[in-house]
């Protein structure tokens, strides 16, 4: 009877809600269609004797007992990397790295493995190269070392006898999506296998203290391949990111249990592998020595870290009367963009109605905050009017329809930020000082900011700002 039950077992792909009589609409997460039928044997992957043991439920203690110390967060020896992740890795912990294909995923955790192997055993599982696939991208990255062990592995069991046979203190997994479960229906990489595979991974890390990654896969929407549940089941998720066509990568924390979500950590890929950039700043600014038109500087915050950026515009005649105008644009949000050139033209009387508009950012940052649109509006007055911004200004703040400045959070750490690169005139939206907005935007620090500027020139809208960038 057990196994004749377990044989009729529907389960939903979206939430994991299971019943025993089939439904057109989940009784979870009321979606329609999802629910499919799911055989599930009576006994789940088998495990040694001897790691069935460890996951044995372990004794309940006060909380007064329980010592903290042993969930201290490691130090993976990537300092960009441990800034994301709270200050390391901590024992114990599932963390999920996902990203597009060729970003970089699999050398940053090499690097990373190949710095940890250095304190303990490291065991890189790769189930889609081969052992000597892996060996000659460590040859070339430098990531090489005695206690770093390699095990190309596709079957869930095989994964667990390699964590028996090795104890490392690090599992890398390259990726969930390759695991096969054995005993358990669906293809690799469908939803009920990820969520049988990372549900084993997840026991065995939990009892054995054993820090967890694994790779994942991406839509080509962006989101994490797999079921939704997943990203719930584990408590880290990466998303690593990057333009291929540039050097800079970002690793970005969606989720973290053991720290703050709004930190970042960038890197430079070159032909050696990734580098940390503790001072990125100088990738998106250009080297130009001359003022130019139709560019601006502004501060980006990336988390909770300032970057200078520099934007870039280009004002050109339409080929044609009877030729709609081009609007392009690169690491800029196309819609704000087009926004800002409406509010231009119609608050300003900046003519671009029938030019061709070009707006990009350099060194391939995207910029799609709101307190970018200043500098935009900035660079394409500056491009409309063939006139270059007078000296190097730096602006921050975010343009409304009705042609006002509108202030946006952390002026005074993008100014902090702007100063430490030596740049000394800013325009920014009018009462940023006065901001409480946060810790970091109290009274004391922003006038410290605003002394430390030649000049801050406070705006109330973009006719005043064009004025004050273009000396008029």
């Amino acid at each position: 009877m057990g196994n004749s039950s377990a044989a009729q077992l529907y389960r939903c792909a979206e939430c994991g809600w299971r019943a025993t009589k089939w439904s057109g609409r989940c009784g979870g997460c009321q979606a329609w269609g999802t629910v499919e039928q799911a055989a599930v044997p009576a006994t789940r992957t088998r495990l040694s004797a001897r790691a069935a043991d460890r996951l044995a439920p372990a004794r309940a203690v006060p909380i007064t007992k329980v010592d903290a110390r042993a969930a201290s967060a490691r130090p993976t020896g990537l300092d960009e990397l441990d800034r994301v992740l709270g200050g390391g890795l901590v024992p114990g912990a599932v963390v999920l790295l996902a990203g597009e294909p060729g970003v970089g995923k699999s050398t940053l955790l090499l690097e990373a493995g190949a710095l940890a192997s250095r304190t303990g055993p490291v065991l890189y599982v790769t189930g889609e190269e081969s052992a000597a696939q892996v060996r000659l991208r460590a040859d070339r990255i430098g990531a090489v070392g005695d206690n770093l062990y390699i095990a190309a592995e596709t079957e869930l069991s095989a994964v667990l006898a390699q964590v028996e046979a090795v104890q490392p203190e690090l599992l890398i997994v390259d990726s969930v999506q390759t695991i096969v479960a054995p005993g358990v229906e669906g293809t690799p990489g469908g939803v009920t296998q990820i969520r049988e595979v990372t549900s084993a991974l997840m026991a065995v890390a939990k009892q054995q203290s054993l820090s967890t990654v694994l790779v994942g896969h991406v839509t080509k929407d962006g989101a994490i391949a797999g079921p939704r549940a997943l990203e719930h089941l584990v408590d880290v998720v990466l998303h690593f990111e990057g333009d291929r066509h540039a050097q800079l990568r970002m690793v970005r924390a969606l989720k973290n249990r053991f720290g703050a979500t709004d930190e970042v950590g960038c890197f430079e890929l070159g032909e050696a592998g990734l580098a940390g950039l503790a001072d990125p700043s100088g990738l998106f600014i250009s080297q130009h020595g001359d003022h130019v038109p139709g560019t601006c500087l502004t501060v980006t915050l990336e988390g909770r870290r300032p970057l200078i950026a520099e934007v870039q515009t280009l004002v050109a005649a339409s080929a044609a009367p009877e030729v709609p105008p081009r609007r392009v644009t690169a690491g800029l949000d196309s819609a704000r963009v087009a926004m800002v050139i409406a509010v231009l033209q119609r608050r300003a009387d900046v003519k671009l109605g029938r030019a061709d508009v070009f707006a990009a950012t350099i060194g391939g940052v995207r910029l799609a905050e709101p307190a970018v649109d200043l500098a935009v509006a900035l660079a394409l007055a500056s491009a409309a009017a063939d006139l270059s911004v007078a000296g190097p200004v730096v602006a921050v703040g975010e343009v409304g329809l009705a042609g006002e400045v509108r202030r946006v959070p952390g002026v005074a750490r993008r100014i902090a930020e702007a100063q430490r690169l030596g740049f000394r005139r800013a325009i920014v939206p009018a009462g940023w000082a006065s901001e409480r907005g946060g810790p970091e935007d109290t009274g004391g620090r922003a006038a410290a900011a605003a002394r430390t500027l030649a000049g801050v020139r406070e705006v109330t809208s973009v006719r005043e700002a064009i004025a004050a960038a273009l000396g008029g």
